[in-house]
């Protein structure tokens, strides 16, 4: 057999045939949703450890007086690594399975606080900014490779009802950034009271439960198939994948140019203290969260799963670009009580952001294939770590040399060509597998 034979009919969503849950893997349909609920529930306390770990080292550090700039690349490997750690994570969880990759996240995640834990104030600041983004590193790598194989298993679990799989995806989606939101003010709190080494041992503790959960609850076969032999097999995505990539890379480098180090340091400058600053980010990524648990009732759905769907996308990034367009406007008149025009507007981006985010993460799953799910998944979160990756990196830069009005502009920038590559998205589920037949070798 050749490498289309491992695909089959399975490479476009509307080719794939009623299965319980997505594949071959024998576990009954009514399994579906307590499976979706044990994966969501330990990608909750995972989610919650990563908030606090962010808020950890952006605090403690700053308050041992890091430059902005510094701050952002004590990130950048954490990004970096998630576009290596999607890729393999979604090929690995394919070949075998999704709960040894669920456990392997886990673990490297544990791995990562107890190395950030030893770190010693005795040590130099370049000594000391290496160990941490090493740290990082790890986590960024645990982080998507927890995501990948945790969306993944909706994939699976919610079966071919598109209906179904919109709800459980922002139900997922939404839940998981309303969790980091309060992993946010965790982090802060617990940095007060336990202080920096014993927060992250705590957090390692936390992970260690949910890690026994899902080695005792979880399928061991889940998700398991016949991955691609080659990188070009593993690569080759029909159009749809490959233009949501591309569009993804986009939407989340044009929040994260301005939210990483642009928002918290010019509120910071215009007085607020950082219980404030912190306290903010945690309601507006909770509302963020709330509002992607909500999509599903903003959006129209369609009975194919695409003809309203796609459009939507099309439509919010439209909307979602016009708003950091109209604060640069603002900074540039230097509005009174700029700081309150720039929070407003931050609400306004949160929601016009969230359905896009949520609607892009329903999309993904719509036009992958169900046998090789976890890898279409990890090829399109490779793409948002990417972004993530660009959008950290110009954070700091744009915001030192132009301030704020820069990384507004950069994510203005982005988001424009975010929506040019949605009109290309393919509404009907024929189109979107075109270019995967060319792209791929011919059976054989």
């Amino acid at each position: 057999m050749g490498t289309e034979g491992t695909r089959g009919p399975s490479a476009g969503p509307s080719q794939a045939g009623p299965h319980p849950l997505g594949g071959s893997n024998g576990v009954p349909a009514g399994r579906g949703a307590r499976d979706y609920a044990i994966v969501t529930a330990a990608y909750w306390g995972f989610t919650l450890s990563d908030g606090a770990l962010r808020m950890l080292v952006l605090l403690h550090f700053y308050q041992l007086g890091y430059s902005p700039f510094t701050l952002a690349f004590l990130f950048l490997l954490y990004e970096a690594m998630g576009v290596v750690a999607n890729l393999v994570g979604g090929w690995l969880a394919t070949r075998y399975g999704i709960q040894r990759m669920l456990v392997v996240g886990l673990a490297t995640q544990i791995t990562g606080f107890l190395l950030l834990s030893a770190l010693s104030p005795s040590w130099t600041a370049v000594m000391s900014v290496a160990w941490v983004v090493l740290a990082q590193g790890v986590c960024g790598v645990a982080k998507d490779l927890t995501k990948t194989a945790s969306k993944s298993a909706i994939k699976l679990t919610a079966g071919n009802a598109s209906g179904q799989l919109f709800k459980w995806v922002a139900f997922f989606t939404g839940s998981k950034n309303a969790m980091k939101g309060v992993g946010f003010f965790l982090g802060g709190l617990l940095l007060q009271v336990l202080g920096f080494q014993h927060s992250l041992w705590a957090m390692a503790g936390l992970l260690a439960l949910v890690l026994a959960g899902v080695l005792l609850f979880v399928p061991p076969l889940m998700g398991k198939s016949k991955a691609s032999k080659s990188a070009r097999e593993l690569f080759a995505k029909n159009r749809g994948i490959n233009l949501l990539a591309a569009a993804r890379v986009m939407l989340f480098g044009a929040r994260d140019v301005w939210f990483v180090v642009g928002v918290p340091v010019f509120l910071y400058s215009a007085g607020w203290t950082f219980t404030m600053v912190g306290g903010f980010l945690a309601l507006w990524t909770i509302g963020y969260g709330v509002v992607q648990g909500l999509a599903p009732n903003i959006v129209r759905r369609s009975d194919d799963g695409l003809s309203s769907e796609v459009p939507a996308a099309r439509a919010w990034s439209a909307v979602l670009a016009l708003v950091p367009m109209a604060l640069a406007a603002l900074v540039l008149m230097q509005v009174p009580h700029l700081e309150w025009v720039v929070v407003g507007g931050l609400a306004v981006f949160g929601v016009a952001f969230a359905v896009n985010s949520s609607v892009h993460s329903y999309l993904i799953l719509a036009y992958a294939g169900s046998e090789k799910a976890a890898e279409d998944v990890g090829f399109y979160y490779a793409a948002n770590a990417l972004g993530r990756f660009f959008g950290t990196l110009m954070s700091g830069l744009l915001y030192q040399h132009f301030g704020l009005f820069g990384a507004l502009a950069g994510s203005a920038t982005m988001l424009a060509l975010c929506w040019v590559v949605t009109l290309g998205l393919p509404v009907q589920r024929g189109r979107a597998a075109d270019a995967a037949g060319s792209a791929r070798p011919a059976a054989h």
